[in-house]
């Protein structure tokens, strides 16, 4: 039986005349088009493209074949538009309010994933300094989800997103003694940190625990201006990996002595009347594969 994803790598190819490009405008592997396209051939018993140096040519029958392969999508497209009228998704709004690093490195790439499905809703990004703030944007109605660290109050409804591993950068000069950062590599820089109140506290209380005493200067606002601050040999830092992106190649970068990861969660308030928008948008949110953030940056 035909599936929809040989339709799609059918037209994929006939549009782009070749297979590695038809797999990057799918976000699929060039093996996965070429299999599909062969199964495809075998299903229908007729060649559907001639391979050569040209790249990949339609055939007589699959000249035929892929116009009715576009006809195809194209109700299927009907269809999607229909299901989503019916849902109540050509239009409304989802409003986000998260901190800078994942409204910097995440959001964007969700909404675009969501834009593919659900065109015509508005998406607002709310960006707020700290997670006690996000979480007071929901709380006043002004935002729909929000991007905070958990645990959290019972008051909202929260989930998992996401583990974001605090990493030390040094100033590219640096030398450490051994393969492995220790504290004692750390001390000997000035160690530049975020305030310790709200989004520092657990990196602070974190130090106070397990590392002796040091050198630290924490009144530095921004993630951009630390990183800088440490690109131009004036201290080490300590920042989570995505506050710290772009990370500048000269920088060394390494793994802390004791760990510490930040919990990054999705919240909602259970009694807020939400949208069919709102919820596409978390579901979009759940199958997001967070992964692919490592390999992207």
């Amino acid at each position: 039986m035909m599936k929809l994803s040989q339709l799609r790598a059918l037209v994929a190819v006939a549009d782009y005349g070749n297979f590695s490009e038809a797999a990057l405008e799918l976000n699929l592997s060039q093996p996965t088009i070429s299999h599909a396209i062969a199964t495809l051939e075998v299903e229908l018993g007729v060649s559907l493209f001639a391979r050569g140096r040209r790249g990949a040519v339609l055939t007589a029958a699959g000249e035929h074949i892929v116009a009715h392969a576009r006809r195809a999508m194209h109700h299927l497209e009907l269809m999607q538009k229909e299901a989503n009228l019916q849902k109540g998704l050509d239009g409304g709004q989802v409003r986000i309010a998260s901190f800078r690093s994942v409204a910097t490195h995440l959001l964007p790439r969700v909404i675009a994933q969501f834009r593919d499905r659900v065109p015509h809703v508005s998406i607002t990004i709310i960006e707020r300094p700290d997670y006690l703030d996000i979480e007071q944007t929901l709380r006043d109605g002004r935002a729909d989800i929000g991007i905070t660290y958990l645990p959290t109050s019972v008051e909202f409804e929260a989930w998992e997103l996401l583990r974001d591993d605090f990493i030390a950068l040094l100033p590219p000069n640096a030398s450490i003694r051994s393969t492995h950062l220790t504290w004692d590599d750390l001390a000997a820089h000035s160690l530049i940190l975020l305030p310790c109140l709200p989004c520092g506290r657990s990196l602070h209380t974190h130090l106070s625990t397990v590392a002796p005493p040091m050198n630290t200067a924490s009144d530095i606002q921004e993630d951009s201006t630390i990183v800088s601050m440490v690109m131009q040999g004036l201290g080490a830092a300590i920042l989570p990996r995505l506050a710290a992106e772009p990370i500048p190649s000269a920088l060394r970068v390494y793994p802390l002595p004791a760990p510490l990861k930040r919990v990054i969660g999705v919240a909602t308030l259970p009694e807020a009347l939400h949208t069919p928008a709102v919820f596409a948008f978390l579901e979009t949110l759940k199958t997001f594969d967070v992964q692919s953030l490592a390999t992207a940056e």
